[in-house]
């Protein structure tokens, strides 16, 4: 993914999800949001993506180029 411009962040999911959203937009980044990965998530996070993964998103950024002068 980073090398198409984004960079992962990390995976949460509701109220936190939103709150970091919410924060990186207006920080000045575009985001996107990715179901989240078993395969990429520590063993700590395994544990909850177990239980239901589907309710998790991995948050990935780049810098927006709105309002950018050149």
């Amino acid at each position: 993914m980073k090398r198409e411009g984004w960079t992962r962040c990390f995976t949460a999911d509701e109220p936190r999800l939103s709150e970091a959203v919410e924060l990186y937009e207006s920080l000045g980044y575009e985001v996107r949001l990715e179901p989240a990965s078993f395969d990429e998530a520590s063993e700590e996070c395994k544990i909850c993506l177990l239980a239901d993964c589907s309710k998790y998103k991995t948050i990935y950024t780049q810098k927006s180029i709105i309002g950018k002068k050149s």
